[in-house]
Order: structure tokens, then C-alpha cells, then sequence
């Protein structure tokens, strides 16, 4: 299949628009440093006019319909506006999982009810919402989830657990998979329910990662009642429902040019570091290799958005770009350590980032989860 490696008139067009915007409309603390309070708040401030100045041109969603607040754009063009966005460093997902994951569900699969009440706050930014898929025995599996919901006149009784529920400790809404029929085969009998946090009954406690941040929670359910007016589709069917997301997003071009941006910073820090690290040819040698791969990042990312651009649906190719995305990931936090040397072992940049990109290939599906779908449908191969 051939792959689009370049614009048309049409896109070209569409591409120098972002770039006038951004140049234009970018407030300049968005590229400053944010050190001290001061500069975190202004920094803050910054992504707040940002959201609002993109909102305004209607590319907070760019995919949703027009008449929900997006923009009907084309697989192509909110390509070119992520790869755009990332590549000037502007926040590009200001819609967090409202806009990416929710917001797309409902209108698949909400009730008029529904989206009048959740899509214009998603869009305004007025409210947060976290995802309650995992559990501590459904991870990669998620379809074991045992967390259940039972019903008790207009309302869903829910008890359980969920972990790994990023920034659950600030939603204002989880959307959640959650058990209703014990005895079904598992990818059935699952129902998808939206949460106020704020119900009683649910508690939340942030988990401390390897870096010291408090990223994901673990948060418990005991007796939480729910609307049945707030499922999302038939009950017993939320397996299905669940599985909408934003095809866009696979393409995980965002992430391919990020990368590439990490080296130039290294590079940068190791032009003015130490003599031994600028003409150590082992460490030009591992630039070079992390280079090259960035590029591949690149090319397996436009791989993915020419398939959708001909109505395809990536399976095994998306897998391939998330894993080898993430993987280089790890390596360039690699890298950074060997330039580092002993001090990447006290509390700096190197450190911090090694340990964060610990989880690139744990979240969005395990490496082993990313290989068996390569191998099976890739590959044709039976599962082991």
C-alpha cells in the first residue's frame, strides 16, 4: 500500500494555516520554562487562553460533527494539525480523555439527553473525567473486570475496585465497564456506566510511581448508586460500547515527533556538556541509531493515518506504531542516563525521565498484549 509522504495543494494550505496560527495566537509562556510559582501559574494561565483560542476556531475536537462543537475534519487534516501541534510544542490533547475518548463514545452510542449534557462542558473544559477500565485482576485482560453493577429500580448498585484510574484524584466524571451479568462469557455481560465522583460511597487514593509522582489512583466503589440513565447503550452490551475510540489518535504521530524532539534536546544539553560526551563515538553512534529510529517512528505514523485516509481500519500496523514508539522511548531514557553518567543517579532530568518511561510499554496495552495481536493478525499465526 502506498504510503502519503506528501501534501497536496489543498493540504499544504491547511498546514500553513495551523502554522500562522500558532505563530500568531501561541501565548510565549506556552515555551517558557515554568520554574518557581510564578511561572507555574503563568504557565497555567498560558494553556488556559491556549484552549480557549483553539476552542474558538473549533479544534478542540476537530473530528466531532459541527453541530457538537468540532470541526468534520478529515482524517488527514487533524493529522496535520496534531503533527503541527507538536511539532511547535503546543498543548495539542487540552481535551484530555473528554475529547479522545468520551466525547466520541456518546455520540456513537449516547442519548440526545446525554450529549446535551456532557459534550458542551467537554468542550469548554469545564469538567475533568477519568477512565475506570482496569482492575487489579484485569489489566491486559480487561474483559475479566469484575467490578459489578447491579440493578435496583432506576439505579445500579456498584461495588468494587479500579486501579491505574489516571488523575482520578481531580475527575469530576469516570466513565467506567462494570459486570451486570456474572454468568455471561466474559466480553459479555459488561455494561457502560458514567459516574458523578462525587457520589457517595467511592473513594480514591492516588498511587506514588517509581518517579515519585502521584499519576494513577486506585479508587473503590461500596454501595455507589448510579442512574440508569446514565449507561451508555444496551446493558450487557458495554464491551462493544467501550471499544469506540478515536481512530485518529492511533496514528501516534504526536508521540513519533516527541521523540525526535527529546533527541534534539539531548543533543543540545550534550553539545554543552563535557568534552568526553561530544567526541565519545559510542555516543554519536547512539544518537545516530535513536535518529534513525525516530524517523521509522515517523514513517510507521503516516503508515497508519494512509490507511484510515482510504477508509481502512490499522489493526496489527497500529500495534506495531505504539510498540515501536514506546520502546524507542525507553531508549532514548537510555541514552539519556549514559550521557548523565553516575550523576543519573540522584533526583535530575535523566533519572526522573528513565523512570517515567518505565510505564510506555505498560500503558495502552502491554508489549506482550502489542505482540500477540502482530503475530495472530500480522502475521497469521495461531495464539500460543
Amino acid at each position: 500500500m502506498a504510503i502519503n509522504l506528501g501534501d497536496s495543494e489543498r493540504e499544504a494550505a491547511w498546514r500553513q494555516e495551523i502554522r500562522e496560527f500558532i505563530k500568531n495566537e501561541a501565548p510565549k509562556e506556552l515555551f517558557e520554562p515554568g520554574d518557581g510559582e510564578g511561572g507555574l501559574f503563568a504557565r497555567a494561565g498560558a494553556v488556559k487562553a491556549w484552549r480557549d483560542k483553539v476552542a474558538a476556531k473549533g479544534w478542540i475536537a476537530p473530528a466531532w460533527p459541527k453541530k457538537y462543537g468540532g470541526a468534520d475534519m478529515s482524517v488527514i487534516e487533524q493529522f496535520i494539525l496534531n503533527e503541527e501541534f507538536a511539532e511547535a510544542g503546543v498543548p495539542a490533547n487540552v481535551g484530555g480523555f473528554g475529547v479522545m475518548m468520551i466525547g466520541p463514545t456518546l455520540i456513537e452510542h449516547g442519548t440526545e439527553e446525554q450529549k446535551a449534557e456532557h459534550l458542551p462542558r467537554i468542550l469548554k473544559g469545564e469538567v475533568l473525567w477519568c477512565q475506570g477500565y482496569s482492575e487489579p485482576g484485569a489489566g491486559s485482560d480487561l474483559a475479566s473486570l469484575q467490578t459489578r453493577a447491579v440493578r435496583d429500580g432506576d439505579d445500579y448498585v456498584i461495588n468494587g475496585q479500579k486501579i491505574w484510574t489516571t488523575g482520578a484524584q481531580y475527575a469530576d466524571w469516570m466513565y467506567m465497564l462494570v459486570r451486570t451479568d456474572p454468568d455471561a462469557p466474559k466480553h459479555r455481560g459488561i455494561t457502560y456506566l458514567l459516574v458523578d465522583m462525587k457520589t457517595p460511597g467511592i473513594t480514591v487514593r492516588p498511587l506514588t510511581t517509581l518517579a515519585g509522582t502521584q499519576t494513577f489512583n486506585e479508587v473503590f466503589f461500596e454501595d455507589v448508586r448510579v442512574p440508569v440513565k446514565n449507561r451508555v447503550g444496551e446493558e450487557n452490551r458495554g464491551w462493544y460500547v467501550g471499544t469506540t475510540t478515536l481512530d485518529f489518535e492511533r496514528s501516534s504521530i504526536g508521540s513519533a515527533v516527541g521523540v525526535r524532539k527529546q533527541l534534539e534536546s539531548l543533543i543540545r544539553q550534550t553539545k554543552k556538556g563535557p568534552a568526553t560526551f561530544k567526541n565519545n563515538p559510542n555516543t554519536r553512534h547512539e544518537f545516530a541509531d535513536r535518529w534513525i529510529e525516530a524517523e521509522v517512528a515517523k514513517m510507521l505514523s503516516y503508515r497508519v493515518v494512509s490507511m484510515q485516509a482510504k477508509g481502512l481500519i490499522p489493526n496489527h500496523e497500529a500495534s506495531m506504531t505504539k510498540l515501536f514508539t514506546s520502546e524507542l522511548q525507553q531508549r532514548i531514557a537510555n541514552l539519556s542516563m549514559h550521557l548523565y553518567g553516575m550523576h543519573g543517579n540522584i533526583r535530575n532530568r535523566a533519572s526522573m525521565g528513565y523512570m517515567q518511561a518505565v510505564s510506555a510499554t505498560i500503558a495502552g496495552g502491554t508489549t506482550e498484549i502489542q505482540k500477540q495481536i502482530m503475530a495472530t493478525r500480522g502475521l497469521g499465526l495461531p495464539r500460543g
